[in-house]
């Protein structure tokens, strides 16, 4: 096997030059964008630099609870996260953000830990903690789009959906149409991932497996497991959200209530 070459001090300042070029393209064409883009480079540097710090102590440690800490912190920031691109003001966004992140990736990081990776032990940080971050990732974007989407057609929809109240429908039935878009919605940055990997693009986890010098074909079915387990636990995080949304929408009357 090849030797993984070393990203050194230096060779990562001229990798800043890519970041130095996007700023300048952006300067020049005046999009508004600089701002943004160096602040997002800063996080992103000092946030990777420290996860990198305690990542590889905790792989020293080995303890679950620490591990399991980690992985709930992780899943408050990301419920944070996703709460912050809801625009419309919804009565315990966060709590019910976090549950559908939490309940979504804790089923599928189980179901893929215990019986497709199967690690020597449950909690072995090298697994667990990168397959909970891939996870949580993509479902804390699912959750957002899938918020967003279904909170601005309530709020939108407001009189159609009285009309169908009005008509005998239940709550169920009048925002039906609606729920769905938010969850097609939620799905469609996965699936069109699905679609072009391997034939336009090559996803990030392949990518890093295949430069430190893991095999193209272990690569592969790694990414497919990843796949797999990001599309269901995306699927079941909008599920979950946007049932618990539902509920802050509608009094216990079936009333459509839009005051939050």
């Amino acid at each position: 096997m090849d030797t993984v070459i070393d990203l050194d001090i230096p060779k990562m300042a001229i990798a800043l030059g890519l970041v130095a070029i996007a700023l300048s393209l952006s300067i020049w064409q005046k999009l508004a964008i600089s701002a943004n883009l160096l602040i997002a480079t800063i996080r992103s540097v000092v946030q990777l630099v420290v996860v990198g710090f305690l990542l590889d102590t905790v792989f020293e440690i080995k303890q679950p609870l620490v591990i399991l800490f980690i992985i709930l912190l992780m899943s408050l920031l990301a419920a944070q996260e996703a709460k912050n691109r809801v625009r419309e003001k919804v009565n315990l966004i966060l709590p019910i953000m976090w549950i559908s992140v939490i309940i979504g990736t804790a089923a599928i990081l189980a179901y893929t830990t215990f019986l497709v990776v199967q690690p020597e032990s449950w909690y072995t940080p090298q697994y667990l903690i990168p397959l909970a971050g891939m996870i949580l990732g993509n479902s804390m974007n699912g959750a957002a789009i899938a918020a967003e989407r279904f909170t601005q057609d309530l709020v939108k929809r407001s009189r159609e959906i009285e009309t169908h109240l009005c008509l005998g429908a239940t709550p169920a039935q009048a925002i039906a149409n609606y729920k769905s878009d938010a969850i097609r919605a939620a799905m469609i940055p996965t699936i069109n991932v699905m679609m072009v990997a391997g034939v336009v693009s090559l996803p990030g986890m392949m990518t890093g497996q295949i430069l430190g010098g893991v095999s193209p074909l272990l690569a592969v079915r790694y990414q497919l497991v990843i796949l797999f387990a990001i599309t269901t636990a995306n699927l079941i995080t909008a599920l979950i959200l946007t049932n618990l949304v539902t509920r802050q929408f509608f009094t216990s009357a079936q009333q459509l209530k839009l005051t939050q």
